[in-house]
């Protein structure tokens, strides 16, 4: 594995990025062998989303940049499968699965006089998935994902902002690809705006009219967190807006049962466990339930533990939900409504047993 590692870095240091690729690949075969899969698989996956492939980048080579700050305005990255699995209600995957016909069925579509949908509004809460979406969409119609820079796109400079749009339009007409606008409301909001110069009239000026010339063997996806800001010029310039929700029931059970193999754990037989956790975590985002999981497990790791314990989980959940006023008796509160044992309470939080027993009678009291 040294040999391999030494190669790298010397190929990077010497920016020789085949050599850098080659001895990666090595690494990855090496790992694989000595029984690092996971390890092994992330490498093979950032060598193969990072491998420029010249025939379909060679026009997205030279990327667009900001004339004031040098930032380039877009970032391109090639559809590659990672194993990521999204979890949406019924309706969210049917319209997401309607879009994609759509667009894999243009040409029959035009034929008959039909214009094609390739233009998608995702908006909701942050977390609901909504960059994820993209990334889906990307790989699922094999086109490269051009993502807009609002740090280089939005510029000080009067008028340059407009500029800076034009310019990332032209860029994504150069080859079918899938253009990502996020944070869409700080380029299309309200024009009627009376805190805001003639610039912001410019700015939407010119995305609607970048929206209505954009190419049709693309897609253009843009989303955001606040679709009250946009203006509704731009609104109705999409043909199909899809609200990303906080996940249901049905749905956060499914994300928990997915979340819960990232190794061994002590819940996944204990359906009372798992629902309790569905419950938990009503009006969390994906994000956020991915976020409680990757950190319980990685404080267990770092504890020792080779399993991924329930009562971790539950505490994490309790300081997701409970940032700045944390409590160890809150805490205890919780992790007790929770089915999480008094022992395991005792070793979580270092309390004493007649502490948590204290605690166990005034929660038992107070539930009759």
């Amino acid at each position: 594995m040294f040999p391999e590692l030494l190669k790298i870095i010397e190929g990077g240091l010497k920016n020789d990025h085949q050599k850098v690729r080659n001895y990666s690949i090595k690494l990855a075969k090496y790992l694989d062998e000595n029984g690092e899969k996971i390890v092994s698989r992330k490498v093979s996956q950032l060598i193969e989303k990072n491998t420029t492939r010249t025939a379909q980048l060679d026009s997205l080579t030279a990327k667009p940049f900001d004339n004031e700050t040098r930032v380039e305005t877009v970032d391109v990255s090639i559809p590659t499968e990672t194993g990521e699995e999204l979890f949406f209600n019924d309706f969210t995957e049917q319209e997401v699965n309607e879009f994609l016909q759509s667009y894999a069925k243009r040409d029959l579509l035009l034929r008959r006089g039909i214009e094609t949908n390739n233009r998608l509004l995702l908006y909701g809460k942050p977390g609901t998935g909504k960059t994820s979406l993209a990334r889906f969409i990307s790989l699922q119609t094999g086109l490269p994902l051009v993502t807009a820079r609002l740090d280089g796109i939005v510029s000080s400079l009067l008028g340059s902002t407009a500029k800076n749009i034009r310019k990332v339009f032209e860029y994504a007409s150069k080859q079918p690809c899938i253009l990502f606008l996020d944070e869409f409301d700080v380029l299309a909001k309200i024009r009627d705006d009376q805190h805001e110069l003639g610039e912001l009239k410019r700015v939407v000026n010119s995305l609607i009219q970048n929206i209505d010339s954009f190419a049709p063997e693309s897609i253009l996806i843009a989303a955001t967190n606040h679709p009250q800001l946009l203006d509704s010029a731009v609104w109705r310039r999409f043909d199909m807006k899809l609200e990303l929700e906080v996940p249901e029931d049905n749905v956060r059970e499914k994300l928990i049962n997915y979340f819960s193999k990232i190794m061994d754990n002590d819940f996944s037989d204990n359906q009372k466990k798992v629902h309790q956790v569905v419950v938990s975590t009503k009006g969390l985002s994906p994000d956020a339930i991915k976020t409680i999981f990757n950190t319980a497990a990685k404080n267990c790791l770092l504890q020792g533990k080779d399993t991924l314990l329930y009562s971790q989980l539950i505490l994490e959940l309790f300081i997701y939900l409970t940032p700045i006023d944390f409590s160890e008796e809150k805490a205890s509160k919780f992790m007790i409504d929770n089915l999480v044992p008094q022992s395991e309470v005792s070793n979580r939080l270092s309390l004493s047993m007649r502490k948590v027993r204290s605690i166990y009678k005034e929660v038992k009291y107070n539930g009759q």
